[in-house]
């Protein structure tokens, strides 16, 4: 709600007003017929007088049916409307700034004033008059003051997280459906897209806010990643709490907000609390008539608009995170990401491209969602969940680690420990830095996810393993170029593994591994990286079955027997799950001798390679270019059918092994070949 001054006083005379915005265009505010000057009274004996347009104006008095048509609408409006005051336009003392509604909503017109009757509660106190002009908006302002009657039990809850409703103004008219304003408060000039859009919105809203120790003690300070990202990340916990306990405020009493965007709030820099908007558009989980339908049903459509309004909390924390989406073009990327069925759970995997594309605003956003092992990437996911069944609550957004500071003791649960443990070993392998102790980690983490793998049995696997899976790091082999001279110097690309299922009737599954390449020729390869392009492709088909891996550990005997038992990495395994951190994470005591696992069964394998000209013409040339891919990639990408089991797979991240027990770690590619 942008509140915009100009020199402007109430007359009579309809008139077009000019009004001014830092943050809209400059528009005209058409002629309305409601006035906002002229006296009414409360009784039933009221005197109206009609304007006509001709020469010479003369006042023309309503029959007696017309008059008892307007008492008895006048009585109605009354009746049903009771529980809050009805105001006079005398009763206000109008100041100089206007605006449009919500959202630019054409249909509302929003007066800034002050009520002047010594005898109200309200004297002296600055208030907002929204004039509804449509039939469609005095239907919102109508249903807001229901809503307020529904809520005001609990009063302390509702003036914190609603937009007080202190009563409406009503002039009825011939035509019967007569004018009609809001009365509600102020609770200053911006709406939270506002304060997003201003240059100085960080220092501004913290003072607004007036953060003091108490509220960096509540929170938690944060001091890893820079004081900008730690003041934001600060900020950002703080909106979004108060955000989640207003929204919750209005699920646990049986509403919907069902309009919830960042032009619908607002924040007080009075009691400091942000608020809701006006609740116009607020819906009743449970009808109330006889047709509908039994118990399940009606939990059914509470189940729907609850999940519906944590998708608008989900795009109200994207924005505030990465401003970037406050690009409408941006934004509606994002939207149709969401809107094709992609997972929310790969969301960092499609905006790492949509966002490092030379934003101004730097990564900030990025370092937050990243920061306590992609707490915020979890959280995001799960309020833009694509099954309304599996989005995350209020109360659970609330215990969230993303929303809760460091020293708040959180009880992480399984998911979000499987979840840190795979964006970590992500963060790892962006690095590019494989030095022992970075490979030791790696090995490490993906040691811990298969050990959590919560996908075990090959009927969840026929359903998360279809789709493009990106490959990050390989446990066997170092990934690119080297030290070494090789005869072709080759640049490898993405190299992507695609799986698609056949039949829904059997387990026969089709792996795709394409190797995508650039060949560096010349002597300025080492600053210009463009050459001739190149692609490998290699298909296979797979059969799925059950499977269990073994550890094996060889005894020191004279026979050289083979044993079962833990090996050298089960056994620092075992050291680290003994400390007080993952004593709880584990759900077993000790840790088993074999694990189930997805077996791998190959068929089939086909190879081809597309080169450029000229080196398509060049045998010798083409040879060394292949040597050169096989070297710097995983053998397992050329002959599939060394792959023979995969231990880990969920939404976003895929462990493969092969067979000499290497591991290959793969992140679910969402981004389109046109975007890449």
């Amino acid at each position: 709600m942008a509140l915009c001054g100009l020199g402007w006083s109430p007359s009579a005379e309809s008139t077009e007003i000019m009004y001014v915005s830092r943050n809209l265009l400059i528009r005209p505010i058409r002629p309305c017929p409601m006035r906002l000057t002229g006296k009414t009274s409360h009784s039933n004996k009221r005197q109206y007088k009609v304007v006509q347009c001709s020469s010479a104006r003369k006042a023309v008095s309503p029959t007696e049916s017309e008059e008892n048509a307007l008492s008895a609408l006048s009585d109605s409006m009354e009746e049903e409307l009771e529980h809050v005051t009805r105001f006079k336009i005398s009763d206000f003392k109008i100041l100089d700034h206007v605006s449009l509604g919500l959202g630019g909503r054409a249909d509302e017109v929003i007066f800034e004033a002050t009520v002047k009757d010594t005898k109200s509660s309200l004297y002296n106190t600055r208030i907002v008059l929204r004039r509804l002009r449509s039939a469609q908006a005095q239907r919102r302002g109508k249903r807001a003051i229901q809503v307020l009657k529904k809520l005001f039990r609990h009063r302390l809850m509702y003036h914190s997280y609603s937009m007080q409703v202190h009563g409406y103004i009503f002039s009825p008219t011939s035509s019967g459906c007569g004018s009609f304003t809001l009365v509600h408060g102020y609770h200053g000039s911006f709406s939270l897209r506002h304060w997003l859009q201003q240059s100085d919105w960080l220092p501004t809203l913290e003072a607004t806010l007036a953060l003091d120790e108490e509220s960096v003690r509540r929170v938690g300070d944060d001091t890893v990643g820079g004081p900008a990202v730690s003041r934001q990340l600060r900020l950002i916990r703080i909106l979004m709490r108060d955000l989640l306990i207003g929204v919750n405020y209005l699920h646990s009493h049986g509403l919907a907000h069902t309009e919830l965007r960042l032009e619908n709030v607002h924040i007080s820099p009075v009691d400091r609390h942000i608020k809701v908007g006006i609740l116009g558009n607020a819906a009743d989980f449970y009808q109330n008539d006889s047709n509908s339908g039994p118990l399940e049903n009606n939990l059914d459509r509470r189940q729907m608009m609850i999940a519906f309004d944590m998708r608008c909390v989900g795009f109200m924390m994207a924005k505030m995170v990465l401003r970037e989406l406050m690009d409408p073009l941006i934004f509606a990327k994002f939207k149709l990401f969401l809107m094709k069925g992609k997972d929310p759970s790969c969301l960092r995997e499609f905006l790492l491209k949509l966002l490092s594309r030379n934003s101004p605003l730097g990564n900030t956003g990025l370092q937050i969602l990243d920061k306590n092992w992609g707490a915020g990437w979890n959280l995001l996911s799960l309020l833009l969940a694509t099954k309304p069944s599996k989005r995350i609550s209020c109360l659970d957004a609330l215990r969230h680690p993303f929303l809760c500071g460091p020293r708040w003791r959180v009880v992480p649960s399984m998911d979000i420990i499987r979840w840190g443990l795979g964006s970590t070993a992500v963060r790892i392998t962006e690095e590019y830095i494989y030095g022992q102790p970075q490979r030791s980690r790696l090995v490490h983490f993906i040691e811990l996810m298969e050990m959590l793998n919560p996908n075990a049995k090959p009927k969840n696997w026929l359903e998360l393993l279809p789709g493009k899976w990106r490959l990050l790091y390989s446990t066997g082999r170092h990934i690119g170029l080297t030290l070494r001279q090789p005869h072709a110097r080759v640049l490898i690309g993405d190299v992507h593994l695609t799986v698609s299922r056949a039949s829904k009737l059997n387990t026969n599954l089709t792996f795709t591994s394409d190797i995508g390449f650039t060949v560096m020729i010349g002597w300025d390869w080492p600053h210009d990286k463009t050459g001739i392009s190149g692609k490998l492709q290699v298909d296979s088909l797979f059969k799925l079955t059950a499977g269990r891996r073994l550890y094996l550990k060889e005894e020191k005997t004279t026979g050289g027997r083979f044993t079962l038992g833990p090996s050298n990495i089960q056994e620092s395994l075992a050291k680290k799950f003994s400390g007080r951190s993952w004593r709880k994470a584990i759900p077993f005591k000790e840790l088993p001798s074999s694990l189930p696992v997805a077996k791998l069964a190959s068929g089939d394998i086909e190879v081809t390679m597309n080169l450029g000209d000229p080196l398509n013409q060049d045998i010798d040339t083409a040879r060394n270019v292949v040597q050169e891919v096989r070297t710097q990639l995983p053998p397992e990408m050329f002959d599939l059918s060394k792959l023979v089991c995969g231990t880990y797979v969920d939404s976003r991240l895929l462990v493969l092994r092969g067979v000499s027990g290497s591991a290959l770690l793969f992140t679910r590619s969402c981004v389109e070949e046109s975007n890449t």
